[in-house]
């Protein structure tokens, strides 16, 4: 499971979270909505293990493994995986070289280049893409949504044991929303956990939560069943106080 203890987070001297405590078990889906600013993605750049934020009290757990001073690579050999709001792009780079190394590294074990390159073929497909988009370098020139299909891409071939999801429904068509969506249910299975960082509900009329999450200023105010999420939907996020407290119990 992936666990969050008091977490309190912070930016160049500024509070960004202020005492997150989250327990998101092995098989489950979890999601993570709130407004813009209330520190959904600083939340998932410090579980990736992103310099630029610090961690000033609390604690991060995968399993039985401490993550807060583990660097990014060491976290992904743990079997964690976080999908960025934006991805970088490197010019000469192609996206089945890309993977390749991504696989060799976090596995430990260096892979049969033509045979990596047919799994690779298989599950460009199921994600609506063609085979030359492997040719393609890494993050260069490509779509919004080319981008968030690349990242469900290697979610879905370094099947790492927990995938934190940041807005991976951001700038999508339905049609692509479809194909994404159908990745993450791919990957998700009674051994993997996923934590989705969303703004809005479409994402999980596909993707179905076992719980939902509303953060707000820096703080996880409400928990409660995808019905929380529909209601946002409606009502928005202002029907819920910035101040609201709830037990670690119900966060889980």
């Amino acid at each position: 499971m992936l666990q969050m203890q008091n977490l309190h987070i912070s930016v160049e001297g500024k509070k960004i979270v202020k005492g997150i405590d989250l327990v998101v078990p092995a098989g489950e889906v979890h999601a993570i909505m709130g407004p813009n600013g209330a520190g959904k993605s600083t939340l998932a750049n410090v579980l990736g293990g992103h310099p630029k934020y610090q961690i000033t009290q609390g604690s991060i757990t995968l399993d039985t493994d401490e993550l807060k001073d583990l660097s990014p690579d060491e976290r992904a050999k743990k079997g964690l995986f976080l999908s960025m709001q934006y991805i970088p792009e490197i010019a000469g780079v192609s996206i089945a070289n890309f993977l390749r190394l991504a696989y060799n590294s976090v596995k430990g074990e260096k892979v049969n280049p033509l045979t990596f390159h047919e799994v690779l073929a298989k599950k460009v497909k199921q994600l609506d893409l063609d085979e030359d988009f492997l040719k393609r370098s890494l993050g260069v020139g490509l779509s919004g949504g080319e981008k968030k299909k690349l990242e469900v891409l290697q979610l879905l071939v370094l099947e790492p044991s927990f995938a934190v999801l940041d807005e991976t429904d951001s700038g999508l068509d339905v049609d692509a929303l479809k194909v994404v969506a159908g990745g993450i249910n791919q990957f998700h299975n009674p051994d993997r956990g996923v934590l989705l960082i969303t703004h809005y509900n479409r994402l999980l009329d596909y993707v179905e939560p076992d719980r939902v999450h509303i953060m707000k200023d820096g703080r996880i105010v409400q928990s409660g069943g995808k019905e929380l999420a529909k209601n946002i939907e409606k009502e928005g996020y202002n029907v819920i106080p910035a101040n609201a407290q709830i037990p670690m119990e119900k966060n889980s």
